[in-house]
């Protein structure tokens, strides 16, 4: 029985019934997600990629990587092998695509050119598609003259009432044409996964659309058909701003007696205030986040944190998780709004998580010391480079920073190199300086491996009562500055707790 939003969940058992919206298909569950390489894969992006991923693993089905690179115009040196690295590097990697290959490929568009002139010649041949021999001229001056009148610019339709041989004297000429795809009135409603039952007679308020360009390349409603059947995807989930085409196509699917997939059109994710997510802000792509720190779990969890699909919503959720939440019947079609601001928090709580996991650990201490010797350089001391060393900041520090890059930054250099301190900071402290570091290392010898944090807390205090003329606070306020160069409570808890691993010889205070 179809629910209200006729949507059944596919079962996660190969080769069982699907009951789609549009139809009933015996296979595999196979989504895909098919961006253009004109620009580098952004929050957008990722969030359409993830809820296909999620789709596929939720049901036992593949995801598919397809690059639409038809518009050579446009394209950006080093988008497409990016795309994939930002993926793989998010933790959606694709089953197929590119660069690993599959039963269906090519999956460049580019490199699939004959499939999509025979079936437009297909489409020809069955009075679904026309040559249109228009100028960019005359195009333009229809353009204006719809903006003129204030009517929605339309092609005219004009060369669709050419007779054969009219055609074939153009064609015989050489004359430049595309394919245009006939549009019919009596489109039939579908259902969308997440937006019901769905309509549009796009004959009404559309000219016949170009399916073949010039220059022997397709557009995207042509292409895009041509590879979804030829690639047996199942499912089309993709962006709210597509729904519109979506009759179109299925005119399409129509013309060429081709069983069309199930759609469900995402809704559209916006900035924290209304506004539309624009590759003009910089921050959105995902090689920035990277570059930041940002983990790729934090990512995934906080633009799914902000939209729907899920049974319950939280923070700190992994992809594993995600997946076992995932539920398609709850994806809504308000918009969803993405707070960045919130970001570093739920950074933080992945961060602590990796650090609590060996393997994730032993990942990031690697990264850490890179970026201790590319940041500290010569001033950095060799031993802190040691795995015990670092592993220990780590977990000391793990809950109280959002991305490693903190820790090398100017708050907790300390930890890397001997912090300066002048001989004018220390007496500004205490006069008893000298005094003081000397027993304070005394002290330390005497307790070896022995003295812990709370024992050290005691036996200073036990110190202070022993010396006179000097307080608790002025030996803290020393150590502090002397350990840490900070005249902040914070390093001096930090540099105590690694006592066994820092250098004591900062308490030389020479």
């Amino acid at each position: 029985m179809l629910t209200q939003r006729c949507f059944r969940c596919v079962t996660a058992v190969r080769n069982t019934l699907v009951t789609r919206g549009c139809s009933t298909v015996q296979g595999d569950v196979r989504v895909r997600f098919a961006p253009s390489p004109t620009g580098f894969l952004h929050l957008g992006g990722l969030r359409t990629a993830l809820y296909n991923y999620i789709f596929a693993k939720k049901y036992g089905g593949s995801f598919v990587l397809r690059l639409e690179d038809t518009d050579q115009s446009r394209l950006v040196p080093g988008a497409a092998e990016s795309i994939e690295d930002m993926l793989e590097w998010a933790g959606v990697p694709p089953d197929e695509s590119p660069r690993r290959g599959g039963p269906v490929g090519p999956y460049l568009q580019s490199q699939r050119l004959e499939l999509y002139r025979q079936t437009a010649d297909q489409l020809i041949e069955s009075k679904h598609a026309y040559y249109c021999f228009c100028s960019s001229q005359r195009l333009d001056l229809l353009n204006k003259e719809a903006l003129r009148s204030g009517q929605t610019p339309r092609y005219d339709n004009r060369c669709r009432h050419l007779r054969a041989e009219q055609v074939q004297e153009k064609l015989d000429q050489g004359a430049p044409h595309v394919i245009r795809f006939r549009l019919e009135e009596g489109v039939e409603p579908f259902q969308d996964l997440i937006c019901g039952r769905s309509h549009h007679e796009v004959a009404q308020v559309e000219g016949d659309p170009v399916v073949m360009k010039a220059d022997g390349f397709p557009t995207y409603h042509l292409a895009n058909i041509v590879d979804d059947h030829y690639m047996r995807i199942s499912h089309v989930l993709r962006g709210s701003e597509w729904l519109i085409s979506t009759s179109k196509h299925l005119l399409m699917y129509r013309a060429l007696d081709w069983q069309p997939p199930t759609f469900g059109h995402l809704p559209l994710l916006l900035n924290k205030n209304g506004s539309k997510l624009s590759k003009r802000q910089g921050d959105i792509f995902l090689q920035s986040f990277q570059r930041d720190g940002v983990l790729p779990e934090a990512l995934l969890d906080i633009t799914t944190s902000c939209g729907s699909g899920f049974n319950t919503i939280g923070i700190g959720r992994r992809i594993d998780e995600l997946i076992a939440e995932f539920n398609p019947s709850k994806i809504t079609t308000h918009s969803a709004l993405l707070d960045l601001e919130k970001l570093p928090e739920f950074n933080r709580i992945h961060l602590q998580h990796h650090i609590e996991d060996e393997e994730q650990c032993a990942t990031l201490i690697k990264g850490l010391q890179a970026q201790i010797q590319q940041v500290c350089g010569e001033e950095m001391q060799e031993e802190v480079l040691q795995e015990d060393y670092i592993r220990r900041v780590l977990h000391l520090r793990k809950g109280h920073i959002s991305t490693l890059k903190e820790l090398v930054g100017p708050a907790y250099s300390y930890l890397w190199v001997r912090p300066p301190v002048s001989s004018q900071q220390v007496a500004a402290i205490t006069a008893e300086a000298q005094h003081i570091a000397a027993s304070v290392l005394k002290l330390i010898a005497e307790r070896g491996e022995e003295l812990t944090v709370d024992r050290l807390s005691k036996d200073l205090k036990t110190l202070v009562k022993q010396t006179k003329g000097i307080k608790y606070g002025e030996v803290m306020k020393l150590l502090r500055l002397a350990l840490s160069g900070l005249q902040v409570p914070e390093g001096t808890m930090v540099v105590y707790k690694l006592y066994k691993h820092h250098r004591v010889f900062y308490l030389t205070l020479d």
